[in-house]
């Protein structure tokens, strides 16, 4: 048995590499400025479903991409050559122990939206399993990855639907939760960190980014990458706080349920259709909602199986009318 004594030096001690710092920071300011927007919308500011199409969809799956890409790279640097599990379990416990706060203070805040698992749960159990990856080939692990990332678009089974196995990211629904980054397709980003920082350390290019420094002006920047589990805890409630108390001295216009159906719907039929064909759908799923008295089924999220058939065939003759009414006016 080796004991090491306070004067022995620290072989192979790794370097913190401060691109990687800046890197988190970057993706933490991104962050925030998408759930300040979230917020705004939240409060009525904006147009409901802005955040949840389009580019500001795409800016979020980047910024939770990145995020656990940076996991997985972490994650190898810090236990690729061993495993200091007083470390891991230490940053496990915090990661998880945050998880859980946030999905109690979300039931009681947004019980129609709370957070059951977010991008801290998904960092807690992607850490877990990437223990597995860490001695695996990069090239393997890399393959993985892409299987898992592909997976729900080729794979999905009624039989996960039960609300205890949405975590898994396979059901055939889509589960209501304000932040929703289930173990598929999301592990496939920590599993590319840890592909990409094997053939980095391999490739020399790791200890090369060690070498590099950053002037003043990354400060911050770091600061905030290397306490990112605090700013991520703290940013929000700070920012949905001063919006809330704007709110107080300018509140929002209030729309009604008909008018908010209308705009989230242009929105998300914009994203395959043109302008002009979605207004005439979207009037044409409202009436039809509000003829059979279903709006607040659908605003209540009913994941039954035959609500979603229901609205697939209202989808499906709202389509096939609109259509029929965009061809005779372009023959007139």
């Amino acid at each position: 048995m080796t004991i090491e004594t306070p004067t022995a030096p620290v072989q192979d001690q790794p370097k913190r590499i401060v691109a990687i710092d800046i890197l988190r920071g970057i993706a933490l300011l991104a962050m925030a400025s998408y759930h300040f927007t979230w917020d705004l919308e939240f409060f009525g500011y904006t147009d409901p479903g802005l955040t949840a199409f389009g580019w500001w969809k795409i800016y979020a799956r980047c910024i939770a991409s990145t995020f656990l890409f940076l996991v997985g790279v972490s994650l190898y640097l810090a236990h690729g050559r061993q495993i200091r599990w007083n470390g891991f379990w230490k940053r496990f416990a915090m990661v998880a122990g945050a998880a859980v706060a946030i999905s109690v203070v979300t039931r009681i805040a947004t019980p129609d939206g709370f957070i059951f698992f977010g991008i801290l749960h998904e960092i807690a159990l992607a850490s877990l399993l990437g223990l597995a990856f860490l001695r695996l080939p990069a090239l393997l692990t890399l393959l993985v990855a892409a299987l898992v990332i592909a997976a729900p678009v080729y794979q999905r089974f009624e039989a996960l639907d039960h609300p205890w196995l949405w975590w898994i990211g396979l059901s055939a629904i889509n589960p209501r939760s304000n932040d929703y980054v289930p173990l598929f397709p999301w592990f496939g980003a920590v599993l590319v960190g840890i592909g990409v920082a094997k053939l980095a350390s391999a490739s020399g290019m790791r200890a090369r980014l060690a070498s590099l420094a950053a002037g003043r002006w990354a400060n911050p920047l770091v600061f905030i990458g290397r306490h990112s589990l605090a700013f991520y805890l703290i940013h929000q409630p700070l920012l949905i706080g001063c919006v809330w108390l704007f709110s107080q001295v300018m509140p929002a216009k209030v729309e009604t349920p008909q008018v908010n159906f209308l705009k989230t719907c242009q929105i998300s039929c914009e994203q395959s259709r043109d302008a002009k064909f979605c207004s005439s759908y979207c009037s044409c799923m409202l009436d039809t909602l509000e003829g059979e008295s279903s709006l607040d089924r659908l605003y209540n999220n009913d994941q039954t199986a035959q609500w979603k058939a229901h609205l697939g065939d209202l989808a499906g003759t709202c389509t096939a009318q609109t259509d029929d009414k965009m061809t005779e006016g372009g023959q007139q």
